[in-house]
């Protein structure tokens, strides 16, 4: 098998995009360095990858999900993939496909979300790709929440979100999510509608006020 791949990639019938993964070039890619190749070929190569590990049982989701809404289909350096059973990070170049599920702690046993939060999720086709990622208001809920990889809040991407759909968001969605642990999302969406919007400040508020939440940003002002 080694000598075969060998033979077709030297007479360019096949060019691999990392280890074992490979792709029947056209005329356009042989022109292409490689860097430009994977990008050209990055959603084909992220849904095959969502497929093989999680069948159909996955949504992106987080930052990369939120862009996507705006309209942005840069590839990303990183991306989020919330599953039913999968933890893996997947390296490809300088580009990280990160699997995991989500999960929370109710009397000591561990209650998988991803059931829960799929309800949430829609369908999107990118580059003539058709993925599954989370529905508007809850990328823009998990893009306010830090977590373990992703050390820092996209305030300006949050901001504009809001500034653009605080007319249409389905808040219903944002009362109906509270129950999964983003608390200090909503405080951090909160503040940041407070000059956008004050009818979006207010459903923040009330779900806070609802739920027994700690107003940061309101206590600390007094």
């Amino acid at each position: 098998v080694d000598k075969v791949i060998y033979r077709l990639k030297a007479n360019n019938i096949i060019i691999s995009l990392k280890a074992w993964v490979y792709i029947i070039p056209n005329e356009e890619d042989l022109k292409l360095n490689k860097v430009d190749l994977l990008e050209k070929y990055y959603f084909k190569l992220l849904k095959k990858y969502i497929t093989f590990y999680t069948w159909n049982h996955y949504f992106i989701s987080w930052r990369k999900s939120l862009e996507f809404h705006m309209k942005n289909f840069e590839v990303p350096s990183k991306i989020f993939i919330t599953n039913r059973n999968v933890n893996k990070k997947i390296r490809v170049w300088n580009y990280e496909i990160i699997l995991k599920t989500i999960s929370w702690k109710v009397e000591n046993k561990k209650i998988n979300l991803y059931s829960k939060l799929s309800d949430f999720s829609v369908w999107k086709t990118i580059e003539l790709q058709d993925f599954k990622l989370s529905c508007l208001e809850l990328a823009l809920v998990e893009s306010a929440l830090v977590n373990d990889t992703e050390l820092w809040i996209p305030v300006e991407l949050l901001s504009k979100t809001i500034k653009k759909y605080s007319s249409i968001f389905d808040t219903e969605i944002f009362y109906k999510i509270w129950e999964f642990k983003f608390s200090m999302s909503f405080n951090r969406l909160k503040e940041l509608s407070k000059p956008i919007n004050k009818e979006l400040y207010e459903v923040f508020l009330d779900i806070i006020k609802k739920n027994w939440g700690l107003f940061i940003g309101e206590w600390l002002r007094g």
